[in-house]
């Protein structure tokens, strides 16, 4: 038997930081309207030649170094996103072309802010089943490009970014208790209206824009969150108290600490990095999972809770230990 563990991370952000200061000059918001509803006091906007590709490599590169690997040492690559560079190939050939990678296989998941948790989910099977012994999983968006920056309800709560983890296939026995160790994910597309882009190749020809009703989404939030992370606890036997920490979906601050409290879950065990990121969809947790792990609040043998909740719907959640 195999575990997949985490043994490298990274993350990689656009160069341009845009304030909710600067919003204030593009729409009718204000800084403390969406930090008093959302948390966010800022997030990176994608510039020119900057793409869900580019920075998914850069992301990619930094958990390599991270782990003291190279290209050569990964075999699968599954990038998590809803802005790919094209519509085909998948953006993770795109990476795995930019990493000099001629070997292994590479594949695009899109469940969109749950996308992470499902390729985590994906890839630790993958490892389970012996197909692949070092999976290369990102987390990459340029959820900028799907915003109309005419509608101050959305284009507030959005940035661009990636993060990336590699997970390695150890025996048990050397593993010890370190891995992931439970994964719940769920979707309910009767919600699709809720979270969704209004253009498509097969509908409008155009790649459309992000439209949400923001009350619904919260409505429901906090109960599916918590109904996944639930079932992570049941599966592994464990319960929140066993928890070191909990790194969210990073949507929305409100949303964050009220699945917490449900939880039981204190603050101080929650990384939070909506402040500094907004929503970056797919690419929000291994941010957040490389904020934490890079400043030493995540270590070594920590019991790790990733959720995250999406359009589709789709929600779900990882337990793992670091």
């Amino acid at each position: 038997m195999t575990r997949s563990v985490v043994c490298g991370f990274g993350k990689a952000l656009p160069r341009r930081v845009v304030t909710n200061e600067e919003l204030q000059k593009l729409v009718d918001t204000s800084d403390s309207w969406i930090q008093q509803r959302t948390g966010i006091k800022q997030r990176y906007i994608a510039g020119e030649g900057e793409t869900t590709a580019s920075l998914g490599e850069a992301a990619a590169r930094a958990a390599l170094a991270n782990a003291g690997l190279s290209p050569d040492d990964i075999d699968l690559i599954v990038v998590a996103t809803s802005t790919p560079d094209n519509t085909f190939p998948a953006t993770a050939v795109n990476i795995q072309h930019r990493l000099g990678m001629n070997h292994g296989f590479a594949f695009d998941m899109q469940a969109v802010c749950s996308g992470f948790v499902y390729a985590v989910t994906t890839a630790d099977n993958f490892i389970r089943a012996g197909r692949a012994k070092r999976v290369l999983v990102i987390g990459a968006e340029t959820f900028s490009r799907l915003l109309d920056w005419t509608d101050r309800t959305t284009c507030v709560l959005f940035g661009d970014g990636a993060g990336a983890i590699i997970l390695e296939a150890v025996d048990d026995a050397a593993a010890g208790d370190r891995g992931i160790i439970a994964a719940s994910l769920r979707s309910d597309g009767a919600h699709c209206e809720k979270l969704y882009v209004d253009g498509g190749v097969s509908t409008t020809g155009d790649i459309g824009h992000l439209r949400m009703q923001g009350r619904e989404v919260f409505k429901h939030a906090v109960g599916m969150i918590t109904d996944v992370i639930v079932a992570a606890f049941d599966e592994a036997g464990i319960t929140a108290d066993d928890l070191d920490w909990l790194v969210p979906h990073q949507a929305n601050r409100r949303i964050i600490e009220g699945s917490a409290k449900k939880l039981g879950i204190p603050m101080e065990k929650v990384v939070v990095t909506v402040d500094q990121h907004a929503n970056t969809s797919a690419a929000s947790i291994p941010l957040a999972l490389a904020a934490a792990a890079g400043d030493g609040r995540i270590k070594r043998g920590d019991t790790v809770m990733l959720e995250a909740m999406g359009g589709g719907f789709t929600w779900g959640a990882v337990l793992l230990r670091w």
